[in-house]
């Protein structure tokens, strides 16, 4: 197995560590440090007549301050409308700390994924140290999108796309401002850290790069990790091409040999993604190549289990 950095030699960084980035006038991204497991950028569309909230995070105490940034930037106006990129809890969990009255919008298998997802009630010791959400309360969208949906605030058209198959999750949408050309691409994008699609498809993923590629935008928006612009996107994307090609072939190397989804993983050389935080993803996005080889579902449990032989530990979080 390659070694892995160790993530525990420095201090995490805590929630205050967050930063609301103003983007363009009215257009925030709120990113959170170190972007790891649980940890997830999230951000903000306003206007006059409101807000419009991409996401939200893991914890309460982590949703509330990211509300509270989103409050003192806009002076205080009301939350209208959310978004929701996927399923999971990191992005979702907070949805309980939106005023009663903001609408929250998300892909129909999202919702589906949200309201059958256990880990909100108590989360396994497989991270350490064991995510505490706080006061958080399953909050499902009030409304379900297809392949498209368009919203407006302010004047802004922000367009809700899926990928048209699974990726990160079944379930994933992309908030695109066409004209200012910002892209909030949910887990579609993990800057500069290892990428997870076990509830998706690594062939879904890699199509959906080039998806992305085609938009051109000026900002990204990743769901983990810094804001990208510039050079700095093509960057991203060209690593997420290689890695996940690493995956495929790695999978296609074990399958033909008989190996297990842990001793493939085991054996890759991950060369220039070594140094990348959560490594021990590569056996969950191999698990999810094996299972759509044979045709079943994912074992989560198993999957899991494995990630966590590999690494040798518990997997780390900031949260």
């Amino acid at each position: 197995m390659t070694d892995t950095p160790d993530t525990n030699s420095a201090p995490p960084p805590t929630a205050d560590a967050a930063e609301l980035q103003e983007l363009l006038p009215g257009i925030h991204a709120w990113v959170q440090p170190d972007g790891t497991w649980w940890v997830n950028n999230a951000g903000a569309v306003a206007g006059d007549d409101g807000v419009l909230v991409i996401d939200t995070c893991a914890t309460a105490a982590r949703t509330r301050r990211f509300l509270d940034a989103v409050d003192t930037a806009t002076g205080g106006a009301p939350v209208r409308l959310a978004v929701n990129t996927h399923q999971h809890g990191d992005h979702t969990y907070g949805n309980s700390l939106l005023p009663s009255t903001t609408v929250i919008v998300g892909h129909s298998r999202m919702r589906e994924g949200l309201q059958a997802d256990p880990i909100i009630d108590g989360c396994p010791p497989l991270w350490n140290p064991v995510p505490d959400w706080g006061p958080v309360a399953r909050r499902l969208p009030d409304i379900s999108a297809g392949s498209a949906l368009t919203l407006h605030v302010a004047g802004r058209r922000i367009e809700l796309l899926h990928p048209g198959r699974p990726a990160h999750t079944t379930g994933d949408l992309i908030a695109w401002l066409p004209e200012e050309r910002v892209l909030f691409s949910g887990d579609l994008v993990f800057a500069g850290l290892t990428p997870l699609v076990f509830m998706g498809s690594v062939d879904g993923a890699l199509a959906a790069v080039d998806w992305l590629e085609s938009l051109q935008p000026d900002v990204v928006v990743p769901g983990h990790g810094p804001v990208l612009t510039g050079t700095g996107i093509t960057r991203v994307l060209d690593e997420h091409r290689r890695y996940y090609r690493l995956i495929l072939d790695t999978a296609q190397d074990g399958l033909s040999r008989g190996l297990t989804p842990l001793q493939a993983a085991r054996q890759v050389d991950l060369g220039e993604f070594t140094g990348w935080a959560d490594a021990e993803r590569i056996v969950l996005n191999l698990h999810r190549v094996y299972a759509d080889h044979a045709g079943r579902d994912l074992d989560v449990i198993a999957a899991f289990g494995n990630a966590i032989a590999w690494l040798g530990r518990p997997m780390h979080t900031s949260v």
